[in-house]
């Protein structure tokens, strides 16, 4: 097709030249019966019957022929159009006129046979023969659907030349081929540009946004049609408009449109209730969906069942999808292969490996099994129903194995748990894209293999043509996030923008809990604070970071925020705003608020909740309130709650009542160690030595271990892990230095942090052998003056510890940010961000 750009180089002389002939007289005409040729034969025996008369040259006979061959759309009757044409060519004289041309470059583009159409046009520009105004439509649909852009700007630059760009039929083309092209900013100019408008007009245009993902452009447009101009939208028009709707899910917007349609007249046809459907599902309006089905005897409808079925299992309403295909069966109406896509998605979600069996057996009883889509559900819901023998008998018999293909079988692995086996079978790929690289890394995440996950996106970052996406991220940060790494934070972040990845408020929500995990609240709440449309889960997730930060007012500020734009709360929002209320030791905030969870939001309290009341309660030293509380609960208090109590008991050093909570959670959860090494705390503060003997038997004999202490402190950008007791890192000495520096500036250490019954040189020790110790002196050794170190411990701090890390940061005037299972410690000139209530 190089060669199309040299027609814009033919003299004006050629351009304007026709090779059209006067038409011979002739006595009778045999055209009249052409009209009811509707088969190859009939045209072929029409045109022996013109040879016979010797009319096999008259100029309109064959231009009608020809014309009539190509109206079959056949690639029979186009090749036979095509040998009378080329005939004609061949009798001495040329017969080849431009409706003779258009039509034949208008039945390849129609069939499909886009190249033959642009050739034709080449061979028509160099033959001489001048297009005409239903040309270039004509040639530019053979561009839109090859996707040739470059060969439709050169038609354009004809168009041009040729003084055809003023003409509404040829510009309706060029908005809808570059629309199509995804060329959005060339079809708009064209639009502009238009002295006069039509329905194709505005439709093209407003089709053209919304296949591309620019739903409110889309709406914007035929809002301003309705305004602007006499022109009547048709059903075309609307489906568009609604599908746009849908994207946005907007089911405000969707319904003005709806109610638009039901006052203007317009027909409505199967395409458009479909579409209102598929918006009204998008939108979570399933019942009003459902009335439009069953008004319009949607059963009977392929397309509209198949609208309701899928979004059903998009939603993971698995058993109303089925449903909806039963009754599309009693209704006689027979599957298609989105119908099936439904029907076994709907397995998967369900992990009901005897329906899938059945649409398996459909599919084998119907030939569909040669379809790769169907093929890979598959293996797909075989693999998560954990049938890998089923899914692998039809990767094996699959002739095409596509990327989707194997990128089924990773994910299969993966769901299964069987992370090894999903690595080896992912760089075993022929091929991968951007979901194989998201589903392994997704997976390393989900198995906590966070290192892993990292070095992988790195190695995705030497692939040619794969870039990350939003999947992507949101898989990295949150593996950042559980690292606790601040650097690489902070790189994501820089990588994002550079990309140009939009930051949706799902990846915008992963930002702000990886910078609230490592530390960084104010970056975290100014990218939460840049977020358009913030949903629950984004104020959620800053909540939270408000309460890690130990900025409970702060947190519930954002939650009385929250509530005045009109966001209804969740459980997940309230359990954010009273750990919050627990870790400020705000008691009457906390109190009001759970009190108003079920009265004000209709959110009825679960276990979650009475055990962040109990730690709130216990954390103040209200442990009688806080057992109260646990005894008149609605729901039976489960294991959580009463190792909430049991936690309060050790911070308040109230043996009797721990040893009541240990023994609630031995019956419910033997298997729990942390409750086991609570207890045994408790015992050893009150120097209850032979109790603590009891409690560490009890656990051998059950096989329970306590998990050891680590600590992770990134130095440039590089992440050093220590454990408690160990002392095997390389710089073990001058750690030790550190260590004795810190203890002779004023350090006195708690020894009654120390839970055996040893003597007091030996409790030193090893209290200065503690994970975050370790890891706070070599920050110290290793990093730059006045730089914050940064610690992240799989374990609760203990209080030497953090008077330890107070010291440090005032001696050495450094920030020491300290994260525990529970919350952040900001440390600063001797002062934590926790006030001592921790």
């Amino acid at each position: 097709m190089a060669m199309l750009g040299s027609v814009l180089h033919l003299s004006p002389m050629m351009l304007t030249t026709s090779t059209s002939r006067p038409t011979k007289a002739t006595t009778s005409s045999p055209i009249k019966p052409l009209k009811h040729c509707k088969t190859i034969e009939e045209l072929k025996m029409f045109h022996r019957s013109l040879t016979k008369q010797g009319l096999d040259n008259e100029f309109s006979a064959i231009t009608k022929l020809v014309a009539r061959s190509c109206e079959l759309g056949t690639r029979e009757s186009l090749n036979f159009a095509r040998k009378v044409f080329d005939l004609s060519e061949e009798n001495g004289e040329s017969y080849g006129s431009c409706f003779m041309y258009n039509s034949l470059i208008r039945g390849y583009a129609s069939s499909g046979l886009r190249n033959e159409a642009l050739l034709l046009f080449l061979q028509m520009m160099f033959c001489g023969v001048s297009p005409d105004k239903y040309t270039f439509p004509f040639v530019l649909n053979a561009c839109t659907k090859t996707r040739a852009s470059r060969n439709g700007i050169q038609v354009h630059g004809l168009i041009v030349k040729m003084d055809y760009a003023k003409d509404m039929f040829v510009q309706n083309s060029l908005v809808h081929f570059y629309a199509e092209c995804g060329e959005l900013d060339c079809a708009r100019k064209v639009f502009d540009k238009m002295s006069e408008r039509n329905v194709v007009s505005w439709t093209s245009m407003i089709c053209g946004y919304a296949r591309r993902d620019l739903a409110k452009d889309a709406v914007d447009l035929f809002f301003e049609m309705r305004s602007s101009e006499d022109v009547k939208p048709n059903s075309v028009t609307m489906v568009c408009v609604i599908s746009a709707c849908a994207k946005l899910e907007d089911l405000e917007m969707g319904e003005r449109v709806y109610a638009f349609i039901c006052s203007s007249g317009i027909e409505v046809n199967d395409l458009m209730i479909s579409a209102l459907v598929d918006m009204y599902m998008k939108c979570n309006a399933n019942d009003t969906a459902k009335r439009l089905f069953d008004q319009y005897d949607g059963a009977r409808n392929l397309d509209l069942c198949n609208a309701m079925a899928s979004n059903y299992v998009r939603q993971g309403l698995t058993k109303e999808a089925i449903g909806v295909l039963n009754v599309m069966m009693d209704s006689g109406v027979r599957p298609d292969r989105i119908s099936l896509l439904s029907a076994i998605s709907s397995c998967s979600l369900e992990r009901n490996v005897l329906w899938g069996k059945s649409c398996h057996g459909y599919v084998l009883r119907n030939g569909l099994e040669n379809w790769d889509n169907i093929c890979n559900s598959l293996i797909d819901m075989y693999m998560k129903c954990g049938r890998q023998d089923s899914a692998f008998r039809i990767f094996d018999g699959m002739s095409n194995k596509t990327v989707v293909t194997w990128n089924s079988i990773v994910a299969g692995y993966i769901e299964n748990g069987e992370v090894d086996a999903a690595w080896e079978t992912f760089k075993t790929m022929p091929e991968r894209n951007i979901v194989s690289w998201n589903t392994i890394i997704g997976g390393l995440v989900q198995a906590s293999m966070f290192e892993e996950a990292i070095e992988v996106f790195q190695s995705m970052q030497s692939q040619d043509g794969v870039k990350a996406d939003g999947v992507t991220m949101m898989s990295i940060a949150s593996a950042c996030g559980y690292l606790g790494a601040l650097d690489l934070a902070k790189w994501i972040y820089y990588y994002i923008e550079k990309s140009g990845i939009q930051l949706e408020v799902r990846l915008g929500t992963t930002l702000v809990d990886m910078f609230s995990r490592c530390g960084d609240p104010e970056s975290a709440m100014s990218i939460f604070n840049s977020l358009k449309n913030r949903d629950v889960s984004a104020w959620t997730v800053a909540i939270g970071a408000m309460a890690m930060a130990g900025k409970a007012k702060q947190a519930i500020e954002l939650f009385n925020e929250m509530i005045k734009q009109g966001l209804k709360p969740d459980g997940i929002v309230f359990v954010g705003v009273l750990t919050a209320c627990s870790h400020g030791g705000l008691v009457q905030q906390g109190k009001e608020i759970f009190n108003s969870m079920e009265k004000l939001h209709g959110v009825v309290p679960e276990d979650v909740h009475y055990g962040c009341m109990v730690d709130l309660l216990g954390r103040a030293g209200l442990l009688k309130e806080a057992l109260h509380l646990i005894k008149n609960m609605p729901l039976e208090p489960n294991d959580v709650i009463w190792n909430s109590l049991l936690a309060a008991c050790r911070g308040q050093g109230n043996v009797e009542m721990a040893a009541y909570a240990a023994e609630r959670i031995q019956v419910m959860a033997p298997e729990r160690t942390g409750s086991y090494i609570l207890l045994s705390n408790v015992y050893a503060s009150a120097g209850r030595w032979n109790d603590v003997a009891k409690v560490r038997l009890s656990m051998k004999e059950k096989g329970l271990r306590k998990p050891p202490g680590t600590s992770l402190v990134e130095i440039q950008g590089r992440t050093h892990e220590f454990t408690s007791g160990d002392e095997s890192h390389p710089e073990m000495p001058k750690i030790e230095a550190m260590l004795y520096e810190i203890n002779h500036l004023g350090h006195v250490p708690d020894l009654g942090n120390v839970l055996m019954d040893v003597d007091e040189q030996e409790k030193i020790f090893m209290l200065s052998r503690h994970s975050e110790k370790l890891a706070m002196a070599f920050g110290l050794i290793s990093s730059k003056k006045g730089t914050t170190i940064r610690i992240v411990k799989n374990l609760r701090v203990c209080s030497d510890c953090h008077s330890f890390a107070k010291l440090a940061s005032k001696v050495y005037n450094r920030e020491i940010i300290l994260r525990d299972n529970n919350r952040f410690h900001f440390i600063i000139q001797g002062k934590c961000s926790c006030n001592d209530f921790w």
